[in-house]
């Protein structure tokens, strides 16, 4: 009687577990013969299952198994059939915080012992050290020492005949016969159990699945909020892979559809000595270019071990890559990028579940990146064209033809002393013939005749370029006058084209280049447009050397603006030449790219300078550039004090509105703090000198450039003293430079301290300075 309620009770079982209908079962169950030597233990067991979570079930079934063959520990790894793994998330008693999953399609060292008796069908007897090292761990925790004896049986689906569950005895009581006996009772036991067993792990999976998508989805949400900045958006998604899975470290690559190269500008935990703008891989080559070729997810677990892994970024870094898991990211044209995840935390490799949702989680990335990139162009868009009203609202107002034909009507002869020496100051050259005489540069150079420039179209555009500057107190139409003067004078007096150093067309682009090297300056520095995130900010911080790049698109509007195209009988070679050199040109004034250069030129200096050679070409337009935009330094003391003076009036304004927006500035930008003659000194030795010194070493006559610099130097020290006695009273250093005595008491207590001027006065009419020439001269602050 109670054999025939059991068989009926566990019919009602494997109908639950939709193994086969009703009527197929019933038709079995006379044919059962149960050879179960407790029948009621398994239907006490049976009831306690009822209602209960997976773990749980799990839990007592360990625990009846234990007791029935003896065994030390028990565990279950049942088998998804979707994702074919084996999944283990109790181990006796102790429900894990991490299950372990291990696949089972292919054999690895890894799971070799519960993969041997899937493959066989067939209970596999092994040394218990075969299994995994988590496993084991784990193991150690409930049982230790852990038993060397273990025994992996299989269980087989009733209706699908795959493998649905290996079940895991350490150490059974009865060795004689343990494989068989331990068998048989496990059997016995699944052939009622199986179908809850597995329905309940069925829906432990859905749980975790809705679990996993309402994670993504919160994720998504994070990920929209951070569309307008895609450097921030690259870092949050790098964030929730991390916190997603789990990982120690994520890098983020995305594919350069030029170059086909892989491209990281944002970077998570790398640690270098020097910084690092980007980082470059080709498409193919290493593990990351092989997940964007391939398009297909990689899963390593255990980086040294594999062929594609560089170790050359875990010496850098000092950081020890244990594992990888790497994904491409797609969006509705195809791969976009790489995400690599390193060292899973809470085990010891990535598994299945993490690679579902890595997988999942690439969609969200791939959505994101393509709407941040879009977004932002549209913010560009509004950016440019808030910026173009902003312009024509400010200063770009057409020129008139009357104000052309009145330039080049000029009676004036433009004739004065010197003009084309070294010492002669430009800021000498009165305001209203500052044009005429930039055209006299550009006669005197051959340039209108060379490149068959039209009069009318270079008067033009001198025009639209001098509008172009804002009345800065220093970097205004006298400074890019002053700038392209100097361009004149070396090109005279060093005879660069005669000479073959640079060609008649790299000389038209230099002079171009100086006049519109600071078009509509602000006033402000590079790192002030970046820290208040200006319309100008917006539109090229992502590039770098913000202003320089806004000059250089002001200078191609003027261009594109109809009559002023200084280059339009050149031809389409010529002309993209042209461009490229002013494009570098104009970016190479930006100081933080000087300091870059700085030891290429100095070794292509002591190396010999190659004419022929493109790269040391480019390298003495760059040096010559930074030599034009600080030549101020190169003029008589009174010079660079007046425009000292102009220079810290442009610095001490922008420390005021720093100070006003709540920031602090740096010393040589506030005015309580800042010693100008210090600075001066500081500037000269930093700066100033090694650029001149090189101009020297391979140019010998500008040697009195470098003497009048040092004579510069040695009278702002004798400075020092006397603004160190005004400063006891209370006065301020921008007061004390602008004492109508300073000059005189300075140049006296020079001349008495027994060291001679290198270079005579020059008298001046008007002045502006370049104590240190460009803003981004803060290197503390833009480093």
């Amino acid at each position: 009687m109670f054999r025939r309620l059991l068989s009926i009770f566990f019919c009602d079982v494997l109908c639950i577990g939709e193994f086969c209908g009703r009527s197929r079962i019933e038709s079995k169950m006379t044919s059962l013969n149960l050879k179960a030597t407790d029948p009621e233990s398994i239907l006490s067991l049976l009831q306690d299952l009822a209602d209960v979570p997976c773990n749980v079930v799990q839990q007592k079934l360990n625990s009846y198994l234990q007791t029935a063959t003896g065994s030390k520990v028990v565990f279950l790894a049942p088998i998804l059939l979707e994702t074919e793994e084996m999944v283990i998330h109790v181990v006796g008693e102790k429900i894990l915080e991490r299950e372990l999953r291990f696949p089972v399609s292919q054999s690895n060292v890894l799971n070799h012992v519960l993969h041997r008796a899937v493959k066989h069908r067939k209970s596999v007897t092994a040394h218990a050290t075969e299994l995994d090292q988590e496993l084991l761990q784990h193991l150690h925790s409930v049982v230790n020492p852990v038993p060397d004896l273990f025994l992996s049986i299989p269980i087989q689906h009733p209706v699908r005949h795959h493998i649905a569950l290996v079940v895991c005895l350490v150490n059974c009581e009865d060795r004689e016969n343990v494989e068989h006996m331990c068998t048989k009772m496990v059997q016995e036991c699944f052939k009622y159990c199986l179908g809850l067993l597995l329905s309940t792990l069925r829906c432990q999976e859905e749980t975790r699945l809705k679990l996993q998508c309402q994670d993504l989805l919160a994720v998504s949400r994070k990920l929209f909020t951070h569309l307008g900045d895609l450097s921030d958006l690259l870092r949050e998604i790098m964030a929730e892979a991390r916190k997603l899975t789990n990982a120690e470290r994520c890098s983020l690559f995305l594919l350069d559809p030029e170059q086909q190269d892989l491209v990281a500008k944002v970077f998570d935990g790398i640690s270098t000595r020097d910084s690092v703008k980007e980082m470059r891989i080709a498409r193919g080559r290493g593990i990351a270019g092989h997940v964007a070729s391939s398009g297909k997810l990689l899963n390593i677990r255990n980086a040294y071990d594999h062929p594609l892994f560089y170790r050359g970024i875990d010496e850098v870094t000092g950081f020890k890559t244990r594992n990888i898991l790497c994904f491409p990211i797609r969006d509705e044209k195809g791969i976009i990028g790489v995400a690599q995840l390193c060292n899973k935390m809470d085990g010891l490799y990535f598994d299945v579940c993490d690679e579902e949702v890595a997988t999942a989680f690439s969609i969200y990335c791939g959505i994101s990146i393509m709407h941040s990139i879009v977004y932002k162009k549209i913010q560009d868009a509004q950016a440019r064209n808030k910026l173009s009203n902003e312009l024509m609202m400010y200063h770009m107002k057409q020129v008139e033809t009357e104000s052309v034909q009145s330039f080049l009507n000029c009676r004036d002869d433009h004739s004065i002393k010197d003009f084309d020496k070294f010492h002669f100051s430009p800021r000498s050259v009165p305001y209203k013939h500052m044009p005429c005489y930039v055209l006299k540069m550009f006669g005197e150079l051959g340039f209108i005749n060379t490149w068959r420039i039209k009069t009318t179209t270079l008067a033009r555009f001198i025009l639209f370029v001098k509008k172009g500057y804002r009345d800065a107190p220093y970097h205004n139409w006298v400074h890019a006058f002053s700038v392209a003067h100097f361009a004149y004078l070396l090109m005279v007096n060093l005879n660069l084209i005669k000479n073959d150093y640079i060609t008649s067309l790299q000389g038209l682009a230099f002079l171009v280049s100086c006049l519109c090297h600071d078009i509509d300056h602000r006033g402000t520095n590079n790192s002030f447009q970046t820290k208040c995130g200006t319309v100008l900010a917006s539109l090229y911080s992502s590039e770098g050397s913000v202003m320089e790049r806004h000059h250089l698109a002001q200078s191609m509007c003027i261009l594109n603006t109809d009559g002023c195209n200084i280059f339009e009988s050149l031809s389409s070679e010529e002309y993209s030449e042209v461009l490229d050199l002013l494009r570098n040109n104009i970016l190479s004034t930006d100081l933080t790219s000087h300091f870059r250069m700085a030891e290429q030129q100095r070794e292509m200096i002591s190396a010999g300078f190659k004419k022929n050679d493109p790269t040391h070409r480019k390298l003495l337009l760059a040096m010559f550039m930074t030599c034009c935009d600080l030549s101020d330094q190169t003029k008589d003391w009174r010079v660079t004090k007046k425009t000292a003076e102009q220079i810290y009036d442009e610095f001490f304004s922008q420390g005021d509105l720093e100070k006003s927006m709540g920031t602090a500035p740096a010393e040589m930008m506030d005015r309580e703090r800042a010693s100008i003659p210090d600075l001066q000194v500081q500037f000269i030795t930093n700066l100033v000198l090694p650029l001149f010194k090189n101009l020297a070493d391979l140019f010998p006559a500008a040697q009195p450039l470098v003497d009048t610099i040092i004579n510069n130097k040695n009278v702002w020290k004798h400075a020092r003293h006397l603004f160190q006695e005004y400063s006891q009273n209370g006065t301020k250093s921008m007061e004390i430079l602008l004492d109508p005595t300073l000059e005189d008491e300075v140049l006296k207590a020079f001349e008495q301290s027994g060291d001679i001027e290198q270079e005579p006065a020059t008298e001046m009419t008007e002045d502006a300075g370049e104590s240190s020439s460009k803003h981004d001269y803060e290197v503390a602050d833009e480093d």
